[in-house]
């Protein structure tokens, strides 16, 4: 027998209303207070990621010469107000390193080069350093015959360092600069090097330095490119010297009259420097930063250093700071009172090394320098200006280029700032061509002699009323418009 066993479901009657909306279930308050504060903090960061982003970007150097005021060395103010807004919230004052630990160290080196024996050995090794709070500059002298450890080298003379890194394949300089650094347990962040024939360009491009020679001497023993010998002569008392003058009076090794050592060397070397800072600071177009570009340029195959151009302004506005009345020179000699003495090592090689066996004694007063340095009092005469220093139009000049020619009025403004003028804006009239163009002075003063001066220059005419619609910046003083007619060269 089958049986069939049958389950009866019974349904629930339910009445569903479709007007009706269930409310979904909220967040507590506590779950709301927690994604508040997350979407905060969120935002909060995206705010920072983006403004220290913009900030990297504004803050890099600037490396352009035409981006510099030629008066104060410092960049030039953005024109317009959201750019203004802009360079004020995200711009930091550029430093360069060590200004915030309060000393800035320059290695400055000092080769032959090409023509010269020895090329790439260092003949002249310099540690400036500056005090940025007090305006103190050091100049510290190595003596080429100090003995450092160059690896798989050994102990010998300094002067090798930069010859061993360029043979090993390195950056030769960059590599004295290292060796130096970790003999002497100091930051060295910028070095210099600089040839024979670069030095004395540049002695001859601002017209010769004026120095104090100390005591007459007399040097038999002079080397020629000849691998030859010639007699040189300096008198006591100031001198004007060329750059083949200055050149001399910085090699010679072999003088008598207490100057034929190279502690005495040093310091004729460091009466040139502050001589040549003396008259690039005492001649405006000397410093201007288009003219220091070229020089830079024309130089490159002499002269090879890890500064950017932003870092040589930055250099050349603190130098405007520096008390060059109280200087502080460190010349480290094997006399009595040295720190060295001299040794011949197992190859007969002459060195000088640290009396007490290392370095602690010599690292510790380097580091000390500002407070225990000898300190001199500057004896750098007065500086002739070069003939073509002229103290060129002061004013604030806009320059409008009236013109469909583009750059014309850049070009112009490039031209005038090499020659010392300081050109405050530059942009096109918003009235377009102008058949003739003219200098405005617009400033109701009497600035006869400004507007000569410029005529000179640019061969333009001195006129009276603006063109119509030609409008200019608030402080603008005299206006130089570029019209159709102009033939500027």
């Amino acid at each position: 027998m089958i049986f069939f066993s049958y389950n009866i479901i019974y349904m629930e009657e339910r009445h569903i209303n479709f007007l009706h909306r269930e409310e979904p279930d909220l967040p507590t308050p506590r779950e709301t207070k927690k994604w508040r504060v997350f979407l905060i903090f969120a935002i909060i960061a995206f705010v920072l990621s983006v403004y220290w982003t913009i900030k990297v970007m504004f803050n890099q150097p600037n490396n352009d010469p035409m981006a510099y005021d030629p008066t104060t060395l410092e960049p030039k103010q953005p024109e317009g107000f959201f750019k203004k807004v802009t360079n004020y919230v995200f711009t930091d004052q550029y430093k360069l390193e060590g200004y915030n630990e309060d000393r800035i160290n320059l290695l400055l080196l000092g080769i032959g080069g090409e023509g010269h024996d020895g090329p790439m050995l260092t003949d002249t090794i310099i540690i400036a350093s500056i005090k940025p709070s007090t305006g103190q500059i050091a100049l510290i002298s190595i003596p080429r015959d100090l003995s450092v450890n160059i690896p798989d080298v050994g102990y010998t003379k300094v002067n090798h360092a930069a010859y061993y890194g360029q043979k090993a394949s390195k950056d030769g300089p960059a590599y004295a600069d290292e060796i130096l650094s970790k003999t002497l347990d100091i930051d060295l962040p910028y070095y210099a090097q600089i040839d024979f024939q670069a030095f004395s360009e540049i002695i001859d491009y601002v017209g010769g330095v004026t120095v104090n020679v100390d005591r007459a001497f007399t040097d038999t023993q002079y080397p020629t490119q000849n691998e030859g010998f010639q007699t040189i002569n300096f008198t006591k008392g100031q001198q004007n010297m060329d750059g083949a003058t200055a050149l001399k009076f910085t090699r010679s090794r072999h003088g008598n009259n207490g100057e034929g050592s190279d502690f005495a060397r040093a310091k004729r070397q460091q009466k040139i420097i502050f001589a040549l800072k003396a008259k690039i600071m005492s001649a405006s177009t000397l410093a201007n930063p288009i003219r220091i570009n070229k020089i830079i340029e024309s130089l490159t195959k002499h002269v090879y250093t890890n500064l950017q151009f932003a870092d040589i302004m930055y250099l050349l506005k603190l130098s405007r700071q520096l008390s060059t009345d109280q200087i502080i020179t460190a010349v480290f000699d094997d006399g009595p009172n040295g720190f060295l003495r001299a040794i011949m090592n197992a190859d007969g090689v002459y060195l000088l090394e640290p009396k007490t066996g290392n370095y602690d004694e010599i690292n510790n007063y380097i580091k000390n320098i500002f407070t225990v340095g000898d300190t001199r009092t500057g004896d750098t005469p007065a500086q002739t200006l070069p003939p073509t220093e002229t103290k060129l139009i002061s004013a604030n000049i806009e320059i409008q280029n009236g013109t469909w020619t583009a750059g014309l009025a850049a070009q112009i403004r490039k031209n005038l700032e090499e020659k010392g003028v300081i050109i405050n804006t530059v942009s096109n009239a918003e009235e377009r061509p102008q058949t003739n163009g003219g200098i405005y002075n617009i400033s109701g003063k009497d600035m006869t002699d400004q507007l000569q001066k410029l005529q000179t220059e640019l061969n333009l005419p001195i006129k009276q009323d603006l063109p119509a619609g030609i409008k200019t910046a608030t402080n603008t003083e005299i206006l130089v418009l570029i019209g159709e007619d102009n033939k500027i060269e």
